[in-house]
């Protein structure tokens, strides 16, 4: 029988197989109950591109609590920006075996909202 975190990371892989079969750029997401990260990672897997947490300063100037919806919709927005700075304008949207719930429909939500097209 699995438990929690080797469910998670059963479907995290069966995910990244499928965005590795589409050759894209992929915006992968972590969450811990603390805090948020994303990052833009090349098709090839070996080069981050962009990143954006609730770890940065940038982001804790903007927000309270770090591990929360509004937090996510920050470090959503900022990876937008500097996804489109870096010239990328299409991801695939890596979800890490996080449910598309809370703070990642939230963080692709305001990424999406930012003209990040995942």
């Amino acid at each position: 029988m699995l438990n929690k975190k080797q469910s998670r990371v059963r479907r995290a892989r069966k995910t990244r197989a499928r965005i590795r079969h589409l050759e894209k750029v992929r915006l992968c997401v972590h969450r811990t109950p603390r805090h948020t990260y994303a990052q833009v990672i090349s098709a090839d897997g070996g080069k981050v591109l962009a990143s954006a947490s609730t770890v940065q300063a940038e982001v804790k100037a903007r927000i309270k609590n770090g591990g929360n919806i509004e937090a996510a919709k920050a470090v959503g927005q900022i990876i937008a920006e500097k996804a489109k700075q870096a010239g990328i304008e299409e991801v695939a949207f890596d979800r890490s075996g996080f449910h598309y719930h809370g703070r990642i429909k939230a963080l692709a939500d305001a990424a999406r909202e930012s003209g990040l097209n995942c």
